[in-house]
């Protein structure tokens, strides 16, 4: 067989010999790894996510709109998918998470199931609704971050006078690569109210844990983070000095039993950028999802700059550069695969990057 000289790392050159040979390996089920080595080990990150952003206020009159197509009942969960444009009809917001705008009218229900799936909302207009997890119901509010871990029965009601609007985040991708998903309906449409509202965060959230406590799930027993309790610890630490060059005022959510992320695949994080911040460049190998809470102001992702204000959500790929700047006081939440990425070893990051 004719060979050519070339240098490591380089494709061998496809002569006439070499690609009868490809095309007859072919039908025998195989390839040769040489030919696709430095595609699929390339030397960084080279992800198919692309930077977006989806702005609220072309979305909510679409949204508003199917409020009145379709029930609740009808969708199960009546959802708007934001697409990325590298994944469009797969229902992914990065290349391992789906991200949804959910909205409940006014005396609606959206019944009771569980599934593997881990989610999350975070409550981005109205109040009046509920979550229910696991026979316990927590009202929500804009800000608020809470949890409906893998394998628990939950529901949603808005027993209120307005319309209320979340994000979804879930591993639907993740638990989809691994072909393991699983959803089951609960026999009635609500599942009972059992436990009063609030035992979670009182059991859980005041640094202090029930004497006979043993964690059994993966996951952290609060499953809602009220706003307000969240935007006084954001004050508080920016009044104590606290400011990260690239992320301002930056906090992750616990699980307060052992420390570690919320859920097992999916972290969340909020920060506070003052007015005035123009942050320097920072990178990570966990694409994220940003919705933001406050304020007004841009993020450059790589070459692209969007500018954006509150409710506007966004989208960082893998490994992009990033940096924030605000006009004024601003708040953005955002939540990543980084706990599945620390737990198989993946994740890196770099702050700041000299571009």
């Amino acid at each position: 067989m004719e060979t050519t000289a070339v240098a490591h790392g380089q494709k061998p050159a496809l002569t006439p010999e070499r690609k009868e040979w490809y095309a007859r390996i072919a039908t025998k089920g195989v390839a040769p790894l040489w030919e696709v080595l430095n595609k699929i080990i390339p030397p960084h990150p080279t992800p198919d996510t692309l930077p977006v952003i989806f702005r609220y206020d072309e979305l909510r009159p679409i949204l508003m709109e199917a409020g009145r197509l379709l029930t609740a009942m009808e969708a199960e969960r009546r959802v708007l998918i934001l697409e990325n444009p590298a994944f469009r009809g797969q229902s992914k917001a990065t290349q391992s998470l789906y991200a949804g705008l959910q909205l409940i009218m006014p005396g609606e229900i959206a019944p009771c199931h569980r599934h593997v799936a881990c989610a999350l909302r975070f409550v981005v207009e109205g109040t009046g609704a509920y979550t229910a997890v696991e026979g316990e119901r927590t009202m929500m509010h804009p800000g608020d971050f809470i949890l409906t871990p893998s394998w628990t029965y939950h529901d949603h009601g808005n027993p209120g006078e307005e319309p209320v609007v979340w994000m979804d985040g879930l591993d639907i991708p993740i638990v989809n690569t691994f072909d393991t998903s699983f959803i089951e309906r609960y026999p009635d449409e609500v599942q009972p109210h059992t436990i009063p509202e609030g035992d979670a965060y009182a059991r859980y959230g005041a640094n202090l844990l029930p004497v006979d406590f043993e964690a059994t799930r993966k996951h952290s027993p609060i499953f809602n983070y009220p706003y307000s309790r969240t935007r006084e610890t954001l004050d508080e630490m920016f009044r104590n000095g606290m400011m990260h060059p690239c992320h301002g005022v930056k906090m992750r959510y616990a699980n307060p039993a052992n420390g570690w992320y919320p859920m097992p695949t999916i972290g969340a994080f909020i920060q506070l950028l003052p007015k005035g911040f123009s942050g320097q460049p920072y990178r990570a190998t966990d694409s994220t999802v940003y919705s933001v809470v406050e304020g007004k102001g841009r993020t450059r992702i790589g070459d692209e700059t969007f500018t954006w204000k509150a409710k506007d959500i966004f989208v960082v790929p893998s490994w992009a550069p990033v940096t924030h700047e605000t006009d004024g006081e601003s708040v953005l939440f955002s939540f990543s695969d980084r706990p599945a990425q620390k737990t198989l070893g993946l994740w890196r990051e770099e702050a700041p990057i000299n571009l």
